[in-house]
């Protein structure tokens, strides 16, 4: 294989961020081959998908891949449940063969796995020498934030160290999905139950297409 690719099947745009995540773990799990990756913008259509079976069997026609990623929170469900629904989505999805995939659970919001990298923060923010303190919540705890998205506007608006009229001026959507972008080494998150699932998940993944 010369090269791989895969398509993240996200539930909303924000979550795209999740791309740099994706992308480290194939690496760090063996792949050393260029890795193409698509986030399944599903916006300009017309007609949208009516539920996950849909979305994920437009988002396959639309976006083919070698690897299909399927992104839902858990939110008040198990990881466990979720990865039941999505797989039953799949095989919905695909009256033949269906694609191979993984399911892409983070507890809670996808924003709980940006909550870690001071410095990602701080460039976000555009302000990457300052030093307020932000006062990040530890790695462990962050599964259990009752809402990391909000956690994440605010940290980035103490980091920019902006005020009144400029702060308004901030472009938090932005600033937000900078915030991976800037991370280079996601190996914290391996102290998390949901993190560590994907990445046995990938690494089986990887395994497999090594021995063929």
């Amino acid at each position: 294989m010369d090269r791989i690719s895969f398509t993240l099947v996200s539930e909303g745009s924000s979550d795209r961020a999740l791309i740099p995540h994706l992308t480290w773990l194939l690496e760090q799990n063996g792949i050393d081959v260029p890795i193409d990756s698509e986030w399944a913008d599903l916006r300009f259509l017309k007609e949208k998908p009516q539920g996950l079976i849909e979305k994920i069997k437009i988002s396959f026609e639309l976006y083919p891949c070698d690897l299909l990623f399927v992104h839902r929170d858990s939110d008040r469900e198990t990881v466990g449940n979720r990865k039941n629904e999505i797989e039953d989505a799949v095989a919905k999805a695909f009256s033949e063969k269906a694609p191979t995939f993984i399911c892409v659970i983070p507890v809670k919001m996808q924003e709980a796995w940006l909550l870690f990298d001071e410095s990602a923060i701080r460039r976000a923010a555009a302000n990457p020498k300052g030093n307020v303190k932000l006062n990040l919540p530890k790695i462990k705890s962050i599964e259990r934030i009752a809402d990391p998205k909000i956690l994440l506007r605010d940290l980035i608006q103490r980091a920019s160290e902006l005020y009144g009229r400029h702060l308004k001026r901030l472009n938090l959507s932005h600033s937000i999905s900078q915030v991976s972008q800037n991370i280079n080494d996601f190996s914290p998150l391996r102290n998390l139950s949901a993190f560590q699932i994907l990445d046995d998940d990938i690494r089986q993944f990887v395994n497999l297409i090594k021995t063929k």
